[in-house]
């Protein structure tokens, strides 16, 4: 996320867990995103990572208890350190330095930092998954989500470096940096990161979706699913549980942890899973850009000869149903639903037929989002363009960052919505 991470001071701090080796991959990631970065290492860190690395990379000595009361300085490097970073990251977030942090202790550099600084704080958690099952570990871990400064990352699922299949692996370097761009976008005016959203179920479409023309050639949009994806995200890092079902997607991989993710292809695989998951949901988010058109009947395994195409695109074909008008024909009592609708022409025309749109889809918001403009849209990380809501009334959503963008959208149906069922808090981010 070049744009959000450029110029803001980043301290990125390791623990010791084997997952300090991607520590340095980190470092790297926000430091060409323009951030400027000051490492930190754990006694325990330094053993499994270089130090030297870090400093390289991020063009700073990368420091280390030793160097905390260092009689050349004015002032306590854990103060100083506290008070020049915007985000501190702690990346990996081992068993130890949890319990140190929420108990208070503020033995050693990093303790005693974490103790000190008032700026977000990003902890990615990383261990054994039967240290990370063990009560101990997931009372601390409950005690962390208690602190309004701290965006806390749990870990993942997967091969573990002890051979252990399971949850404790850390959450991948590039979702780390996306979460870290969200913690510096999602803080209130008191400067705590906002989780409104806990407790909460969403439900998210993304991407395109895909219609076969024969068994090779498919009808689909330039859609790259980035907007419904960090949507998604969004939701989930503010505390939300998040369905998100979506067509193929061209997104990093990693943006998908910590989502409950259906993959479908056609519009009428995606209309299904999403009709069977509305119910849960207290918001519904549509963004994705179901195609149009869909054969009436299905294709056969072949593929047509070149010179059939054209009469074959001539009869056999039926309008795709409008997905969001039927979810709002379903919705439950309490359900938020905003809904994207992609155009091009001039400002009046499209708020012309926005407006027609909104009125017949029948949503709460409609997104109205220009795809003929140069360096947003579709295929872009940049959105922009008219928020509609009730009575009329409509916003201007300026060119923006997607991620941006998407955590204005959940504002305004936070602003919109009367409080909604509650789950219970799941403690997965």
């Amino acid at each position: 996320m070049p744009g959000l991470l450029q110029g803001r001071r980043v301290l990125v701090a390791a623990c010791g867990s084997i997952a300090a080796v991607k520590t340095p991959l980190l470092v790297s990631a926000l430091v060409q995103a323009g951030a400027q970065v000051r490492c930190v290492l754990t006694a325990s860190a330094a053993r499994l990572v270089s130090p030297v690395a870090l400093a390289t990379l991020s063009r700073q000595p990368c420091l280390q208890d030793a160097d905390q009361w260092d009689a050349c300085r004015a002032r306590p490097l854990h103060i100083e350190l506290a008070e020049w970073a915007d985000l501190v990251v702690v990346a990996p977030l081992s068993a130890t330095s949890l319990s140190r942090w929420v108990h208070g202790d503020g033995e050693g550099l990093l303790a005693s930092l974490l103790l000190a600084c008032e700026c977000p704080v990003l902890a990615a958690a990383a261990m054994n998954t039967a240290m990370w099952n063990h009560a101990a570990v997931q009372r601390n871990w409950g005690l962390l989500h208690e602190d309004p400064r701290v965006l806390p990352l749990a870990p993942q699922g997967g091969l573990l470096a002890c051979d252990r299949v399971g949850a404790g692996r850390m959450a991948d370097p590039v979702r780390i940096e996306l979460a870290a761009a969200s913690a510096l976008v999602q803080v209130d005016a008191d400067g705590l990161i906002k989780s409104d959203w806990r407790g909460r179920h969403v439900l998210v479409s993304a991407g395109p979706t895909l219609e076969s023309l024969d068994s090779v050639r498919v009808l689909s949009n330039r859609s790259s699913g980035r907007m419904g994806v960090l949507l998604a995200q969004a939701a989930h890092l503010r505390g939300a549980t998040v369905d998100l079902v979506h067509g193929p997607l061209q997104v990093p991989q990693s943006w998908l942890e910590g989502l409950q993710c259906h993959s479908v292809v056609g519009s009428a695989a995606m209309d299904n899973t999403l009709h069977q998951l509305q119910p849960n949901a207290d918001a519904v988010l549509m963004c994705a850009a179901v195609a149009d058109l869909r054969r009436a009947c299905a294709v056969d395994g072949h593929k047509l000869p070149k010179d059939q195409l054209i009469a074959s695109l001539e009869e056999g074909w039926e309008l795709v149903p409008d997905l969001l008008e039927g979810l709002v024909r379903r919705r439950v009592e309490g359900q938020a639903l905003l809904g994207f609708a992609a155009l091009t022409g001039t400002d009046e025309q499209m708020l012309e037929l926005g407006r027609r749109k909104h009125h017949a889809k029948g949503c709460d918001l409609l997104m109205v989002n220009p795809v003929d403009r140069p360096g947003q849209g579709l295929d872009s990380a940049l959105n922009g363009g008219w928020l509609l809501g009730p009575g009329d009334r409509q916003q201007l959503c300026p060119t923006e960052d997607k991620l941006v963008l998407s955590h204005r959208l959940l504002d305004r149906l936070l602003e919109l919505k009367q409080p909604c069922r509650q789950d219970p808090v799941r403690a997965d981010r």
